[in-house]
């Protein structure tokens, strides 16, 4: 009984996102609304530093400061025991 609901809960789910992203397509995408201003696009380096870059290097930093600001000691190495 819990596939079937599963199932169900899946197909619904699936049908309900490709109906937002069908209804959400632009239908008149090349007709400029009033006021619409787009500027100029972005560069190949501009969008890989924007988008790949900067998200890489704020990880990095946010990693970096949780690693040397870590207080607990649960993560030394235990000495073994001799036998």
């Amino acid at each position: 009984m819990d596939k079937k609901n599963a199932l169900r809960a899946g197909a619904l789910a699936a049908g309900t996102t490709l109906m937002m992203l069908l209804m959400s397509s632009p239908a008149s995408a090349l007709i400029r609304d009033d006021g619409d201003d787009p500027g100029k696009g972005l560069s190949v380096g501009e969008t890989l530093g924007l988008y790949v870059l900067a998200p890489l290097a704020l990880f990095a930093v946010i990693a970096g400061l949780v690693m040397v600001l870590d207080k607990s000691k649960d993560r030394q190495p235990k000495a073994k025991a001799k036998a």
